[in-house]
């Protein structure tokens, strides 16, 4: 059963290649202030590690150097659940790519630190406006 929304992720399916989502997603989160400090490639790690073959998929760290600021001097114990993690993935069954991010307010609600709620709001509108300039192509 394939699960169309996730409580924890702001998810846009995009008919593009996968390495043209990559490339446009870090153009995009640039544009929204995002750096990609950390970057895992998936497909890659499990090959070398286990041998087994496994469809394009990255998962990027990204972080907004003043946002992160105002979560930290808000809850220095917020750093970790920083970065905002994006993954560009492609989903063969069904020949699409799928770009999502964590959406920052429901993990945001974990602290129970209410002076969070301003900086993961801006996160999430920034993050989700990412994604939708990668959707629109």
């Amino acid at each position: 059963m394939k699960r169309t929304e996730i409580p924890y992720a702001l998810k846009r399916e995009v008919d593009m290649p996968y390495e043209e989502a990559e490339r446009r997603i870090r153009e995009e989160l640039s544009a929204q202030g995002f750096g990609v400090l950390t970057e895992i490639d998936v497909r890659a790690t499990l090959k070398k590690k286990l041998d087994v073959e496994f469809p394009p998929y990255v998962i990027l760290g990204a972080c907004n150097p003043s946002l992160a600021h105002r979560a930290l001097g808000a809850e220095p114990d917020i750093g970790l659940l920083l970065p905002c993690n994006v993954v560009v993935r492609r989903d063969e069954d069904a020949g699409t790519t799928i770009v999502e991010a964590m959406d920052p307010e429901p993990i945001i609600d974990l602290a129970g630190n209410e002076a969070l709620a301003e900086v993961a709001g801006e996160a999430r509108s920034r993050l989700l406006a990412a994604l939708d300039r990668v959707a629109a192509g």
